[in-house]
């Protein structure tokens, strides 16, 4: 007995993932590609800070904890203050979720992240 992993259709929503390895942004583009979202990608804390200003439109922020530049908390506290009501989830590899909680992220995701356990968060916001 086979069961089949229905994916939704966000194809009218837009997520960025602030990812700065690509193998990792990979692996994310990957496992949402049936889910026909648009993805947009920034680099590092900063660019993500500008991407969010730039378009509105973001319906949820996938932000990894480690980045150069500016980290996912500080890019957390700064687009929470501009845009109290963005959705932001962290994505991390330290298992920081007492700090995730702390710094007001709406949810978190572990990596190595699983598809079924990404599709489920991603739904409480998207669907």
């Amino acid at each position: 007995m086979s069961t089949t992993f229905e994916y939704p259709d966000w194809s009218r929503k837009i997520v960025l993932i602030a990812e700065d390895y690509d193998d990792n942004y990979a692996v994310l583009s990957a496992l949402l590609k049936k889910t026909a979202v648009q993805l947009l990608r920034a680099h590092d804390g900063k660019e993500a800070i500008r991407m969010v200003a730039e378009q509105p439109d973001i319906d949820v922020i996938l932000m990894d904890i480690s980045m150069p530049y500016l980290n996912g908390i500080e890019a957390l506290r700064y687009i929470k203050q501009q845009f109290p009501d963005k959705i932001v989830i962290a994505q991390t590899a330290h298992g920081l979720t007492q700090r995730i909680t702390e710094e007001k992220f709406d949810d978190f995701l572990l990596k190595p992240i699983n598809r079924k356990y990404l599709i489920n968060i991603l739904s409480k916001y998207l669907s």
